[in-house]
């Protein structure tokens, strides 16, 4: 299979043509772009996505189908599965479900590479939108969610107790461990950060706010972070504040943290036992705090760019950047060898054809 355009490389923008089964195969320089213009980039990848489409991962196999299928639409075509904090029951519900998608993978949806375990394990005080379910650090119950799924990241509180001897355990295993929902001091998350627990999720939102005298989870994140996620909606952070991320962690990635409401209508939707309200991009609790989001990774490039960063750059944020942290191998980038996960979008940037492992998305 073919296709011409702008194809957004390691190396930068070339305009040429792409030969690809599973996948690329060649990449043949153009002397012009090709009229009417369109981009090729490497497929989006999401590694904290609850939900989309109307369908919530902690419900099981055919609603990480379906969410899978919603996001495949809009690029994404690899993702985490995440899972919210609930009842270890609920939380294993929901761990076989997404191991069944992992086991058997259907054509059309996103690929789910395993699970983002979002809790249970953070501090009561830092919710942000969990439902009030949290457990202290407890590695027999990790060991039992790790018997159920792949998982490939866990976040936690680095300040409660039992939570440094997990990381070590987790490191071990090799899954990423990232700090977040937490109330930690500087001294706290310097201490997990060394242990082992070098990543933050959605830094800034759920942790204390930074502060000159007490830098917090934050503040560490600035000071040491190679990589850490953020939510690309222009809600979450501010445009000026990612910004300044850019400045200071070379390896800020984006995620949508979208939920079940992403793609659908305003109304009242599920996440996990939280019923969240969607208003205009938006998504809330009934008390008006911020619940997840209506996010997709196309709409997040979208914003990166209007912020400011290059097309290429955009991509980077969007899907080389989380392939390198996870260690996805030949995935989020344009080269021979690599996997043909790929997103063609117009001059508009909308999507107006997407390919995992070589195979087009209907």
């Amino acid at each position: 299979m073919e296709l011409s355009g702008t194809l957004i490389t390691p190396q930068g923008p070339v305009a040429g043509r792409l030969s690809f089964s599973e996948r690329i195969e060649g990449l043949e320089p153009l002397s012009a772009k090709p009229e009417p213009e369109r981009f090729i980039l490497p497929g989006f990848i999401d590694l904290h996505v609850h939900g989309g489409g109307g369908a919530d991962a902690m419900e099981g196999e055919a609603a990480i189908r379906q969410l899978a299928r919603f996001h495949a639409q809009h690029g994404t075509t690899t993702l985490l599965a995440t899972t919210v904090t609930a009842p270890v029951e609920e939380i294993e519900a929901a761990l076989r479900g997404a191991r069944a998608v992992i086991e058997r993978p259907a054509v059309g949806e996103a690929q789910v590479a395993g699970v983002h375990l979002e809790g249970p394990f953070i501090n009561p005080q830092k919710l942000g939108a969990q439902p009030p379910y949290p457990l202290l650090p407890d590695l027999q119950v990790m060991q039992r969610f790790c018997s159920l799924a792949p998982i490939r990241i866990v976040t936690l509180a680095a300040e409660l107790t039992g939570a440094l001897e997990l990381i070590r355990w987790l490191m071990g295993r090799g899954v990423r461990v990232q700090q977040g929902h937490t109330a930690a001091t500087y001294a706290e998350a310097l201490s997990a950060f060394e242990a082992g627990a070098k990543g933050f999720t959605h830094l800034f939102n759920a942790m204390p706010a930074l502060h000159h005298r007490e830098p917090g989870v934050a503040g560490l994140g600035l000071e040491r972070a190679r990589y850490a996620e953020v939510i690309g909606d222009g809600l979450h952070v501010h445009p000026a504040v990612f910004r300044v991320l850019l400045r200071t962690i070379p390896g800020v990635y984006v995620v949508s943290d979208a939920v079940a409401a992403a793609g659908m209508p305003e109304g009242e939707y599920r996440m996990g036992r939280h019923p969240v309200y969607r208003k205009g991009d938006g998504v809330y609790l009934a008390d008006g705090g911020l619940a997840g989001s209506s996010l997709t990774l196309d709409r997040a490039l979208r914003n990166l760019v209007g912020w400011g960063l290059p097309l290429e750059e955009a991509a980077r944020r969007v899907a080389t950047l989380p392939a390198e942290y996870l260690g996805l191998e030949g995935r989020g980038r344009i080269e021979p060898g690599a996997q043909a996960d790929l997103v063609v979008m117009n001059a508009r940037l909308e999507v107006e054809e997407v390919y995992i492992r070589g195979e087009r998305v209907r």
